[in-house]
């Protein structure tokens, strides 16, 4: 399967499959109800990413809408150079081949993602998590269908019902050609991937993002940048999870009590530094390490800073390379912070829960990476593409 398919016909498909998803949407409910009984609940974010909602479905529908009239990724044009000798030199973008996409519990990315691959022009590899079975292997089917009803081979989308050690086995020493892939799940999954695939491996990492609120920060927008980045979507690896408060805020006593008592109406349960020590409603952090830890739940961290610079080392420090946030008005503060801020998405006075392949315009994302080789951030389908030279001549020789 070396030759890509038309745009016409990956577009064919993905509108398709978006008839296919608004046809029988109940029938991916029933299969994700199967799996969220079976699910015990354990885990909170696990179990938010595992259920599929109607809200959910329109949210498959509108990603293969915006897929299917995004411009075609393949073959466009990056460089082009006439050599001294008459030759001419261009690099155009190229599909990887076959990307192969690990996950956890989320059956949207069984759309979203393969829907990113396919529109590059990859054969995409599907290989989710025993949790959402049903759910998977509904939509999967879906999949089949479309590309039947285009006459594509349904070679191009792959299910993988792989347990560890099988999946494993495959990394190790692959039945058929592997040309990148991406794993977006927990740490210990991303570990697993990146010790056992003999092929590029792009990092989905943890989030652990951070806001900062600087003394010249309107408080009553940061009040509500960090209660949305907070509680929003706790499961998200876009949600805040640590806060640092410039030690010049005017009124910051205040300030932190109303964000405490609006912490505390969705109950979210804070843990700060010695700053805090006089707040009944605050736990104190035992050690430094909870600065590293990304929560995915109801629970934030929230801690005193001198400046701004001494924020930027704190971020650079212990936050997983995702995303964030200062909150001021002055331009100056924001515009060092986000120079220097070590993250795939910085923001200046907005949440972080926008570092979204949908929030940014790239109908859905992959992955958002927190690696820094070959794309950073949300990789949405410009970024799904690897690149070749196209060298034309008439003999010319070195």
């Amino acid at each position: 399967m070396n030759k890509t398919l038309s745009i016409h016909k990956r577009n064919a498909v993905l509108n398709s499959m978006k008839e296919l998803v608004k046809e029988h949407a109940q029938t991916i409910l029933d299969a994700n109800k199967i799996d969220m009984d079976s699910y015990d609940d354990s885990d909170l974010a696990m179990s938010d990413r595992l259920k599929v909602n109607d809200a959910k479905i329109d949210g498959m529908i509108e990603s293969l809408r915006q897929l299917a009239e995004l411009e075609d990724p393949v073959g466009v044009e990056r460089f082009s150079f006439t050599h001294d000798n008459g030759m001419q030199i261009y690099n155009r973008t190229a599909s990887f081949g076959t990307v192969m996409i690990i996950y956890e519990s989320r059956p949207d990315v069984t759309i979203e993602a393969g829907g990113i691959a396919f529109k590059s022009g990859n054969k995409i590899l599907l290989k989710g998590g025993k949790e959402s079975i049903n759910s998977n292997l509904a939509i999967v089917d879906l999949w089949h269908k479309a590309l039947q009803d285009n006459d594509v081979s349904t070679e191009w989308v792959e299910y993988l019902n792989y347990n560890r050690a099988e999946t494993q086995a495959f990394l190790e020493n692959p039945t058929q050609t592997l040309d990148l892939i991406v794993p977006r799940g927990g740490e210990r999954l991303i570990e697993f991937v990146k010790q056992n695939a003999k092929c590029p491996v792009i990092v989905s990492g943890r989030g652990n993002n951070f806001v900062y609120v600087h003394k010249h920060a309107d408080v009553a927008m940061a009040l509500d940048i960090i209660v949305n980045a907070k509680t929003q979507k706790v499961s998200g690896c876009n949600a805040v999870d640590k806060v640092l408060i410039d030690n010049d805020l005017p009124n910051k006593a205040q300030f932190i009590e109303d964000l405490l008592d609006r912490l505390a109406a969705h109950n979210v349960e804070v843990l700060g530094d010695d700053s805090l020590a006089n707040y009944n409603t605050v736990k104190q952090i035992e050690n430094d390490d909870i600065w590293y830890k990304e929560f995915l739940d109801y629970k934030i961290v929230i801690g005193s800073i001198p400046h701004t610079l001494a924020a930027i080392e704190m971020i650079n420090k212990y936050s997983g390379g995702h995303s964030a946030s200062i909150v001021t008005s002055a331009q100056g503060a924001a515009e060092n912070f986000m120079a220097s801020v070590d993250c795939g998405a910085v923001y200046h006075n907005a949440s972080t829960r926008f570092t979204d392949g949908f929030e940014f315009g790239l109908g859905g994302e992959l992955a958002i990476s927190t690696d820094k080789l070959h794309q950073r951030g949300p990789i949405g389908l410009q970024h799904l593409v690897t690149n070749k030279w196209y060298v034309h001549g008439n003999g010319q020789i070195r």
